[in-house]
């Protein structure tokens, strides 16, 4: 199949065509429960490429994701898994909701994980320089610590801070 078409949301939202797209999001399910284009399934980069997921037939299918980032890095992936013609949402997201279109939200679901990582780390990290200079150098191991952690993660994918975080009571899914 050809690379996906690039298509944006002000041209949707001129022509009110968002209804004849399959709407596809690619995001991990955790960024997609905090927020969503109204009618978007969720299919994350993940399962497509592992071939886990099946992209809906019979419909044109708009691949986004938050900033529209993830989606034209991926497009010849996301071209290859389509059977029709599949388009990418320039600007993701962010631009769909600037172009007045509707989006489901739950403020109440935990924010993503990675966000999650970054607040904690960052928080380490302060915390230990902090402890470092106003009580004893010894607490200086704990950014050091931190860091090591996050290059492990960027040199292997496997963040053992997101799966601490994710197991946390918040990030579990309520039961229904």
């Amino acid at each position: 199949m050809n690379a996906p078409t690039k298509i944006t949301a002000q041209d949707i939202a001129r022509q009110a065509e968002a209804e004849r797209f399959s709407l596809v999001d690619i995001r991990e399910p955790d960024e997609f429960r905090r927020e969503h284009a109204a009618g978007a399934i969720c299919l994350p980069l993940s399962a497509l490429r592992s071939g886990e997921a099946e992209l809906p037939a019979g419909r044109p299918v708009l691949f986004m994701c938050r900033s529209g980032m993830r989606t034209q890095d991926n497009a010849a992936l996301l071209g290859e898994a389509v059977r029709q013609d599949g388009f990418l949402l320039e600007g993701g997201l962010q631009a769909w909701k600037a172009a007045g279109l509707p989006t489901r939200e739950d403020r109440s679901a935990p924010l993503e994980i990675m966000r999650q990582v970054q607040i904690a780390a960052g928080t380490l990290v302060l915390l230990g320089v902090a402890l470092g200079l106003l009580l004893h150098p010894g607490f200086y191991g704990i950014p050091a610590f931190v860091g090591a952690g996050l290059t492990v993660a960027g040199v292997t994918g496997w963040c053992g801070m997101a799966r601490l975080l994710g197991a946390m009571p918040w990030n579990r899914p309520r039961a229904v």
